[in-house]
Parts: C-alpha cells; structure tokens; sequence
C-alpha cells in the first residue's frame, strides 16, 4: 500500500466478527474472561492489552514502515519508556534543539538516576561521533527540531549508532510519517507525540513508538505493561480515526505553511524566518533528500529582538490561537521562551536560537489568505 491508503488501511482487521463494524470499536473494559486460567482469546487485562489501543499499533507500526507499535498515555511517556531501556551510568547524546518537556524529563528525572545526557548541536551530524564513549547507549534525534526548524540527516546518525552498536530513537512529532519515516533511514526508535499531527484535532493527549525489531519491541512493551502509562480506548480510537485524515490534513498544513513562510519572509518588521522549505535553511538539502515536503511548522523573529513586541503580536491574533501544542487543524501560536521551552535555562535557550522574540506557528488548515490577513493585523 502506498501512505494514502495505508493511513486508512494500514494494520487494520476486522476486531468486531460479531457485528462486521468498520470502525474498531471503544473497547471500555479493564479485564476479559476466561474460560480456565489462561484461556483467553488474546487479552487478559488492559493495562497489558485492550482491543482498541492494539488496532491503534498496529495502524502505527504499518504508516511508520515498522513491525511493532506502541501507544502511551502521552508522547513523555512514551519517551520515558525508551529511557528506561537503559542504566544508571549510561550516557545519551541528544540534539540540544528540542522539546522542552523531553530536557526537562532527561535533566530533572532521568539524570538523578545517573543516566547521563550530552546536549549537542547536530546539525553537522559526523560531529556525533565525537561524543560517543563506551558508556553511550542511546542518540536521541529531533528533526525538525522544535522550534529552531533545524533539520538532522537522519541516515548519517544512523550510520554512527550502527557503528557504535547504540540506539538511534527519532521524534518524528514534526514531519509525521506522512513526510519521513526515521525507521526506512536507519533509525531503531520512531517516537510521535500523537497529541499532535496523528491526532489531528487538539482533543487527546497520546504518544507512540514504532520499532521493526522483535527484541526491541519485546523490551518496549514490557516497560509499557510494567510502567502502566498506557493510552486508554477512548484516546485510541480518537487517534486511529485522525489518521484516517493525515494524508489530506498534512498536505494542507504543508502548502499553507509555505504561503505563510514566504509571506514572512518578505515582511519589514520581521528580522528571520525559520522553514526548512528555504534554499537558504541549513541543511535544506538534506531536509530535500530524507522528507517529502517541508511541514506546516515555523519560527520567525522580529527585528530589535523585542520580548515586548513578540507578545504584543501573539495576543493580537485573531485566527491564530495563543497556545501550546501543535499539530491541529486549528492554527496556534506560541512564545517558545515563556511557553514550550521555559523549562529550559535562559542562557541554554538562546544558545540554540530560543530568544525572547522568537514565535512559533503551527500552521493549520484554514484558508491560507486568512492566515495571512491575521499576521498582517497583529503584525502591524
């Protein structure tokens, strides 16, 4: 099957025999019976498994190229489940552009179990492995990177896992599997906060991983049953059903983010417009190369560096909504150093591009000249 179809099709059965339903059905129960210990048709109790979130997996596994599915109550959780993969005195080198809940999760939980993370740009990826040490276990890859946009060849960070015998996990959130697919590029991992793209419509909190190997997996869902942070069916089946619309939404949050990006681009209040659909964005080549198109998603700064002027903008929007997350039909906006990335210390910010001007668009699905008239207004 080709994206389009799998999207709707992909991993997907007939889990209802008894009624032929097309949608799999919200499968609202804790347990299951069983007609003598251990004589059940396949579940048992729904922290290990439910009906609903196994079709969500395996429609996850199918778009992302992959074998084996998992899904979580959040994308952090998902993330924390790959983390506990590892040791007290492992090390992860993770890009230094990324989520600020992830460097929140990694520095004020995971490092007091004296799991070590080394932050590096990566935007030249051969520079990765200069910090791999024996003690190295996992790369953990945004691309693109929230919110500088910044793009991280996907193949070359694999080549270095491989040779270094480590893990390469990649937050795909950005491009979702209808613009790239990490696993196809090498990776072992492929995290999304489903919350955003997957989901589609700003009504579930989810995260999924996708893996092609058995051992792995087996390893995965063993945290997942331990752990417990499980997506429940209700959150499965809103998911399984906004990617049956992923194809046609990002298609639309992709041409729309273009015409926002080159309206930007030429505005003279506005000092720098992060796309990776620019022939001047770092690594547009690669972004070329390893996704289909270019994302709905992008930053931009205004000229003076102006924290007064970023905000007086953001609460003028009309269309755009002032908030956090990403990824819905509904266009958002958000100030990365007050909002997503506060976790992170000022300094660290605006060593990776996070200035007090900054703003990032999630560009949705609206009519693009809309969009357009919006930033006109609030821009001024």
């Amino acid at each position: 099957m080709k994206f389009n179809t799998k999207a709707i099709h992909g991993g997907q059965e007939n889990i209802d025999p008894a009624y032929g339903s097309v949608m799999p059905p919200i499968y609202q129960t804790t347990t299951y019976s069983q007609s003598t210990p251990g004589g059940h048709k396949g579940f048992e109790y729904s922290r290990s498994g439910n009906p609903t979130r196994s079709a969500l997996e395996r429609a996850i596994a199918s778009i992302e190229n992959g074998n084996y599915g998992m899904a979580f109550g959040s994308g952090l959780a998902a993330i924390d489940a790959i983390i506990k993969l590892l040791k007290s005195g492992d090390e992860v080198i993770s890009t230094n552009d990324l989520y600020g809940g992830t460097y929140r999760l990694f520095t004020s939980i995971f490092e007091d179990f004296g799991i070590k993370f080394r932050f590096i740009g990566m935007q030249n990826a051969d520079k990765i492995d200069e910090y791999v040490t024996d003690k190295t276990k996992l790369i953990w890859v945004e691309t693109p990177t929230n919110p500088m946009m910044n793009i991280i060849d996907i193949k070359k960070a694999a080549a270095i896992a491989k040779k270094n015998n480590v893990l390469l996990a990649v937050d795909n959130t950005f491009a979702t599997a209808y613009l790239q697919r990490p696993l196809d590029l090498g990776a072992d991992i492929v995290m999304h906060s489903a919350t955003k793209y997957l989901g589609g419509h700003s009504d579930v909190v989810m995260g999924t991983l996708a893996v092609k190997d058995k051992e792995l997996a087996d390893k995965l869902y063993f945290v997942q049953k331990a752990s417990g942070g499980i997506a429940g069916p209700q959150d499965s089946f809103l998911v399984l059903r906004g990617l049956k619309t992923l194809h046609v939404r990002m298609q639309r949050h992709c041409e729309n983010g273009k015409k926002v990006a080159e309206y930007l681009s030429t505005h003279p209040k506005i000092e720098k417009v992060y796309w990776p659909g620019f022939k001047d964005h770092p690594n547009y080549d690669i972004a070329k190369e390893q996704m289909d198109n270019f994302g709905g998603m992008l930053s931009f700064t205004t000229k003076g560096n102006s924290y007064d002027e970023a905000i007086k903008i953001v609460e003028n929007l009309k269309v755009f909504t002032l908030a956090e997350s990403l990824g819905g039909v509904e266009s958002l906006a958000g100030h990365p150093a007050s909002m997503t990335h506060a976790s992170i210390p000022k300094e660290d910010r605006e060593k990776t591009g996070v200035v007090d001007s900054l703003i990032r668009l999630s560009v949705g699905i609206e009519d693009a000249d809309d969009l357009i008239a919006d930033l006109k207004q609030a821009i001024g």
